[in-house]
């Protein structure tokens, strides 16, 4: 009589999981999507926030979840101009990857800042973000806050 609920359960939960946006457009044009960032970047003066990361990485859709809502989606709405670019199984937009210096080499999700004139003004080099999953909301607003002013210091 219990296996039937737990079924139940079970199947709502894969279904909810199949039905759940995921994070990463794969079929989308990240350079064209770079470079439309760019140019909005240059109107409204705002730098460009690139999260490299793939459906498949729980850290990565941990930190997509958490920067769509509260003081993280705050945050990058009013500093950034955000992209995210998709790198499949690590086989995706390497070129983009290697164009600022290989930000994934320590882990997935990873960051970029760019100026308004595709300058790197920060990107993760120790994988900070690798362990999205586990760090607080407070803890990616603390790392978010920080990009935030290590980029304002270098515009």
């Amino acid at each position: 009589m219990r296996k039937i609920p737990l079924i139940l359960l079970g199947a709502l939960l894969a279904a909810f999981a199949v039905g759940a946006p995921l994070p990463y457009d794969e079929s989308a044009d990240a350079k064209a999507a770079v470079q439309q960032a760019l140019a909005a970047a240059k109107e409204s003066r705002i730098p460009v926030f690139l999260i490299f990361g793939a459906n498949w990485c729980e850290d990565c859709r941990a930190l997509d979840l958490a920067i769509k809502s509260g003081k993280n989606a705050e945050l990058l709405a009013r500093h950034f101009k955000v992209v995210k670019v998709d790198i499949g199984n690590f086989d995706r937009n390497l070129d983009l990857v290697a164009a600022y210096g290989n930000p994934i080499q320590k882990g997935i999700p990873a960051a970029v800042v760019l100026s308004p004139n595709n300058e790197v003004l920060y990107a993760t080099r120790a994988g900070e973000l690798a362990d999205a999953r586990r760090m607080s909301e407070s803890g990616i607003y603390d790392f978010l806050r920080k990009v935030t002013q290590t980029a304002k210091a270098k515009q």
